[in-house]
């Protein structure tokens, strides 16, 4: 049986700003009706598998979790990395959980945040590479190439194994464009897609022969789990001893018994905006437009609007990108240099390389309306039946007013339900809660006044989602 592993890790800054650390492309709708994350657990249904793992680190938890329960996706655990240490000890991790169970399934691994047009193919791919695993290959999928594109890595292919597999020659970094150009023509290599199929034990036992010292940080970290709800916990300590290695580098480009099956499946790593609109349907003009927008005279662009109309004129080959706190503008053509951004945001420390203006969370959302010196103004939603923690803060106190719905306030001592139009103070340094108790949302407004803002300013003392500390 096929146990899918989906790496959901990464930050996608080159997507910025759609894309932020804490909410990252594989949770953004940008092709369909899904997020990406989701569209892959989805493709599956074409496959006969058990229920996937999920790798994520701490901060994505939830988010994960949201996105697999609105689409009714079940999952077999959600391994939680305290720190990112790439993908060979990620995989470790799900393969010594998967044999738990007593079982030694076939891993599938797929990173959360590729985008398959041809799924009929995606699954024709991995059954036909099943047979390679069950015979104690390592398998990838190299993808078909459409063009010299000098953003991906490559495989070549050598003998062939069988008429649908062939053994691995070598694996080479991104070329320039001329090398490209001969790989192309040459066609005996293949995109590398980053998505394998082997044995659970035999990824274990390679990865043991060729790292032994990721092998054995992974094994000490899978020894002392702990089960938080869907969540997987494993040794923090154990873990950050791990070194940081890719499964190319750590195991696939040192086995003798890697075997390559051709996927040509509209497959696209959605790595840039210029790639995205690479994949989108377009209109006469070479053009396409998400969102609210208005185009004179211009071609070959992508505009996303998110919150505002946006009015294009006389441009070319340029990409477009709103949002509520941040707005990009960049020739189609430089879009990778949108990583530099991102990199000088994080620098200064502003908020906006992080998170957006509206951030989620397991009980609900809410949005920063405003802020000035020392005052906050949020709209919040929390979902029907969730409560936040029960929680005080030390330097900012909080007003509430109920937009639409209920909700059970904890103030102090005093339990009140509060309905639309109605208020209530919460002073510095007195315990609080607040709930949703209804079959609606809930939706109010919350005034925060103090000489500290921080989200780092709450003191919890019980919480429905395993964050008191």
């Amino acid at each position: 049986m096929i146990l899918p592993v989906i790496m959901a890790g990464g930050s996608g800054s080159r997507l910025w700003p759609l894309s932020r650390q804490l909410f990252p492309k594989q949770f953004l709708t940008l092709h369909g009706e899904n997020s990406m994350l989701q569209a892959t657990a989805l493709r599956l249904s074409g496959i006969e598998h058990q229920a996937p793992i999920v790798i994520c680190n701490e901060e994505h938890r939830f988010s994960v979790a949201e996105q697999f329960r609105a689409n009714n996706i079940e999952n077999n655990g959600i391994i939680l990395e305290p720190i990112g240490r790439n993908t060979a000890p990620a995989i470790a991790l799900a393969a010594f959980q998967a044999l738990k169970n007593g079982d030694d399934p076939l891993l599938l691994v797929l990173a959360a945040d590729h985008v398959i047009k041809n799924e009929q193919a995606f699954c024709t791919a991995v059954e036909k590479a099943a047979a390679h695993a069950q015979n104690n290959k390592l398998v990838t999928f190299g993808i078909v190439p459409t063009a010299a594109e000098t953003g991906y890595g490559y495989i070549k292919r050598g003998d062939a194994e069988t008429s649908e597999g062939f053994k691995v020659a070598e694996f080479v970094e991104k070329p320039d464009a001329t090398t490209a150009e001969q790989y192309l023509a040459s066609g005996d290599y293949y995109w590398n897609s980053g998505m394998f199929l082997f044995k659970a034990s035999r990824y274990l036992a390679e990865l043991k022969t060729h790292r032994a010292d990721i092998y054995q940080a992974c094994e000490a970290a899978m020894a002392q789990t702990s089960n938080d709800i869907d969540f997987v916990r494993v040794d923090k300590a154990a873990f950050e001893a791990c070194p940081d290695d890719s499964v190319d580098y750590a195991v696939m480009e040192k086995t003798s018994q890697a075997v390559v099956v051709p996927m040509d499946c509209g497959w696209s790593d959605v790595g840039s905006w210029s790639a995205l609109w690479e994949i989108e349907a377009k209109d006469e003009q070479n053009n396409v437009f998400k969102g609210d927008v208005i185009s004179v005279d211009t071609t070959n662009a992508y505009v996303n609007a998110q919150e505002k109309l946006v009015a294009i004129v006389g441009l070319d080959d340029v990409v477009v990108v709103e949002t509520k706190d941040a707005i990009l503008v960049s020739k189609k053509s430089a879009v990778q240099k949108v990583k530099n951004v991102v990199n000088q945001l994080k620098a200064e420390q502003r908020p906006e390389f992080k998170l957006h203006r509206e951030v989620y969370r397991p009980w609900g959302k809410y949005d920063s309306v405003d802020n000035g010196e020392r005052f906050q103004v949020k709209r919040i939603t929390v979902k029907a039946g969730a409560k936040l923690s029960v929680q005080m803060h030390h330097h900012r106190a909080e007003h509430w007013i109920v937009v639409s719905g209920t909700a059970k306030v904890t103030n102090g001592d005093n339990e009140i339900l509060l309905t639309e139009n109605q208020s209530t103070y919460i002073p510095i340094g007195v315990i609080h809660a607040l709930e949703n108790p209804g079959k609606v949302d809930l939706e109010l407004i919350e005034v925060q006044s103090g000489s500290y803002l921080g989200e780092d300013d709450i003191v919890r003392f019980e919480d429905r989602y395993g964050r008191v500390k």
